[in-house]
């Protein structure tokens, strides 16, 4: 019942900002395709609950660079100044607005990763896909990137089995927090996070 409400909850506040920043995304929207010569989102396959694979949204913070091979160069350089920006104030999830209203996300919850890496989880670790994926989390709170996956996953985990409304509040506030100091943007070393290899 609490579940429920949660995701009725999400659909209600996600319809309410897409009304609400219509316009400015409509801009932002137009703005990013001009500066990236081309379609400003980004879309991407994710798990979502019970590892059902959903197309993510996000505004694009890279270019498509290629070697001469025709692989994409490494993230570092492809990230763009613009890009930085838009991940240092989390700008580049508010596409995610539309994944709530298609019921593939949540506000809060695990963050939606990579198919190829449910073949590394422990049976442990697959507990974070009982839960709908969410824009922000228990980790994104708790180190975001700057955290290793072991310890991203462990705080999945405690989200999704202590999980209440009040848990949600907290991370709602928290996460406020998080985005003002720009906190856990970038694992060191790489401009996001190391891909989990398990």
């Amino acid at each position: 019942m609490i579940i429920k409400l949660k995701y009725c909850l999400d659909y209600f506040f996600a319809l309410i900002l897409c009304l609400v920043l219509f316009l400015p995304l409509l801009i932002l929207t137009a703005v990013l395709a001009i500066y990236y010569k081309g379609n400003p989102i980004f879309k991407t396959n994710r798990q979502g609950l019970h590892g059902k694979a959903f197309r993510l949204y996000k505004f694009k913070s890279m270019k498509e660079l290629y070697d001469d091979n025709g692989n994409l160069l490494p993230d570092e350089q492809r990230l763009t100044r613009v890009g930085s920006i838009l991940r240092q104030t989390s700008i580049d999830e508010l596409p995610q607005l539309i994944n709530i209203l298609k019921g593939n996300m949540s506000f809060i919850g695990p963050r939606p990763l990579l198919l190829e890496y449910y073949e590394f989880y422990t049976g442990e670790e697959k507990k974070r896909l009982n839960m709908k994926p969410g824009i922000t989390g228990w980790a994104q709170v708790n180190g975001r990137n700057g955290i290793d996956w072991k310890k991203k996953f462990k705080m999945d985990i405690v989200y999704v089995t202590k999980y209440s409304l009040l848990f949600d509040l907290k991370i709602i506030l928290l996460t406020i927090k998080v985005i003002i100091k720009k906190e856990g943007v970038s694992q060191d070393g790489f401009v996001s996070a190391e891909r989990y290899r398990g």
